[in-house]
């Protein structure tokens, strides 16, 4: 009962922070972030530690499936196959993240 008292005190607080800050300062900071997001340095990292995210994955799956093995019901291994070949080359994830 405590902690939901702790939580409800403090969304009240954010709330009355909040409104006090009003809707400039909410359009300022949402400027901002759009600014930041567009940048073409913050771009480039993203998309760095997201290819890296995904090479890192790539890896994990043939350590994973090494000690597996066969042991991995049918479908789940077609599922696998499926997402990392797509007509003998390796398709986009399903995130939608490429390499651009």
């Amino acid at each position: 009962m405590r902690y939901k008292l702790t939580f409800v005190v403090g969304v009240a607080l954010g709330y009355v922070i909040g409104t006090r800050a009003g809707r400039e300062r909410y359009e300022q900071i949402k400027k901002s972030a759009r600014e930041l997001s567009q940048n073409p340095a913050v771009r480039n990292a993203a998309e760095s530690a997201a290819q890296t995210g995904r090479e890192v994955a790539g890896k994990a799956l043939h350590a994973v499936s090494d000690k597996v093995g066969d042991r991995l019901p049918a479908s789940v291994t077609d599922r696998i196959h499926a997402l990392r070949h797509h007509n003998g080359q390796v398709t986009e994830d399903e995130w939608g993240v490429s390499n651009t």
